[in-house]
């Protein structure tokens, strides 16, 4: 009986011994070790790695990147919302515990991932010296070579556009990439440029920006943006939606809205149709607004990189107009000469405006642009996550609404169009509308090199359910804009 007691009594007491273990591990814990952390909002625990660490009235908190995800879900934790028995620990050649030492990437069970360098320590935000010198700095020097397989047709592919339709044989020689849109020219991105390749530094791995009030929004942002430090250090940053420039309280904003003259953002309206207007706003004549465009849409865009070179851009900004003035909703720019025909450098859709029919709104703006430019375009790669999708969205239904409205061939009694010709009428290049069609799975492979298109019930109706729910969209009659040849230098 004793002897129970004594194992019933040693037994209770390993149960604190081992939650003191495990609370006590967290102090091992440095910047680059990844362990299992509670993802805010769920109950779902993925691997995570220590950006940083900081205390505050006594308690720790870490900044962490859940590893499979996307950076906009970084976010500080507490002690308690790590998993410490599962801590890979980084090591002194700058790898972490778990990783090939050839290659220095580790695999996770999703997905592979890179590793990130190390950074110093820092266990008080303030520390960390974060300005807009020293991110152009870092810009400046970032090369990343990348390479791209081109898809290449020796001749204009003959299409069948109906379901169900005799297959039409294409010409031979065809070379099909399936996820062209996603890979980038073989050649070192311009420094000056606005996307690049992913890359982590000091200086931008973390959100600096807690909130931020636009108009009536109040936003959290998902991303570094160089704001000037002490606006970085408070609870909100203010900004004015009609001038994009910020302040450090709402009393000055208020100050400043007395004064700003501005209801519209600078710069030519060129389209309206409702309460919606386009806005063309050259990046050399204002750039004190191009400038703050930037830093607002950096909040939101991983990759961007231009934030003060804006002379060779130009900025199209969408708004919606009230009694008080044209709301900001998203904008996109676009190079003044763009060697490689990008017809969008950046595009965003704000966040409180998401989901809403916007973004593909912006896209077909872009497109109508080059329309009226007699160019095909496409998007300055790589594209985001979010604007991969609403690329590839809006590139399927313009693309299935011209081959649904095809009209029969009279000596095929089938309907027949060119790649070529769908890119004329769309202005999407012929390599987008070729990995559209194959991540449709509508291009099937006949014989002797040969394509066609196949179409069946299922893709047509699920087409006409998706138009039927878009609702926004752009009216070329709208639309008063005569292209510029930037190629002409002005004289002084």
């Amino acid at each position: 009986m004793e002897k129970n007691n004594l194992s019933n009594l040693s037994h209770d007491m390993t149960i604190p011994d081992v939650l003191s273990s495990i609370c006590d591990s967290t102090s091992s814990l440095v910047e680059g070790c990844r362990l299992p952390v509670k993802m805010s909002g769920s109950e779902d625990w993925p691997l995570a790695e220590i950006i940083s660490i900081r205390e505050e009235d006594g308690k720790i908190f870490y900044y962490v990147h859940y590893v499979d995800f996307n950076k906009r879900l970084d976010e500080w934790v507490r002690e308690e919302d790590l998993d410490t028995r599962k801590v890979q620990f980084p090591r002194k050649d700058g790898l972490t515990t778990g990783q090939n030492t050839n290659t220095g990437i580790s695999t996770p069970k999703r997905l592979i991932s890179t590793s990130r360098p190390t950074s110093p320590v820092h266990h008080n935000l303030q520390d960390v010296q974060v300005n807009g010198n020293t991110v152009l700095q870092a810009a400046l020097q970032k090369k990343i070579n990348r390479k791209r397989k081109a898809p290449s047709i020796s001749s204009p592919a003959i299409i069948p556009a109906t379901p169900s339709t005799p297959i039409t044989p294409v010409p031979s020689n065809v070379t099909i990439d399936e996820d062209s849109q996603e890979v980038p020219n073989e050649k070192t991105p311009r420094q000056s440029g606005s996307m690049v390749t992913h890359h982590d530094d000091v200086v931008t791995r973390m959100k600096n920006v807690p909130l931020i009030e636009l108009g009536k929004h109040r936003i959290k942002p998902w991303y570094f943006s160089p704001y000037p430090q002490e606006l970085c250090a408070l609870d909100c940053i203010y900004i004015c939606e009609f001038c994009l420039k910020f302040r450090k309280s709402r009393k000055c904003l208020e100050r400043h809205l007395s004064k700003c003259n501005l209801r519209n953002p600078p710069g030519n309206e060129i389209y309206r149709k409702g309460t919606i207007s386009f806005f063309e706003i050259d990046g050399r004549k204002n750039k004190c607004y191009a400038q703050n465009l930037c830093l607002l849409a950096k909040l939101f865009l991983d990759h961007k990189t231009l934030y003060y070179d804006t002379d060779p851009f130009l900025f199209y900004v969408m708004t919606e107009f009230d009694n008080r003035g044209f709301h900001i909703v998203g904008y996109f720019s676009k190079e003044k000469e763009s060697s490689e025909d990008y017809n969008v450098a950046c595009i965003l859709t704000l966040p409180p405006y998401q989901r809403m029919g916007y973004g593909k709104m912006l896209i077909e703006f872009s497109y109508e642009l080059s329309k009226f430019e007699g160019k095909l375009g496409s998007p300055e790669k790589p594209l985001s996550d979010l604007g991969l999708l609403s690329y590839r969205s809006y590139w399927a239904q313009t693309i299935l609404e011209i081959l649904m409205n095809q009209e029969t061939d009279g000596d095929t009694d089938r309907p027949q169009i060119t790649i070529n010709e769908i890119c004329e009428m769309t202005s999407i290049k012929r390599d987008d509308v070729i990995s559209t069609l194959r991540n449709l799975n509508l291009l099937n492979y006949y014989k002797h090199g040969q394509y066609i298109v196949c179409i069946n019930k299922e893709t047509i109706d699920q087409h006409k359910k998706s138009m039927e729910k878009r609702k926004l969209r752009i009216d070329p009659k709208f639309l008063h804009w005569t292209p510029k040849d930037w190629s002409k230098k002005p004289r002084y």
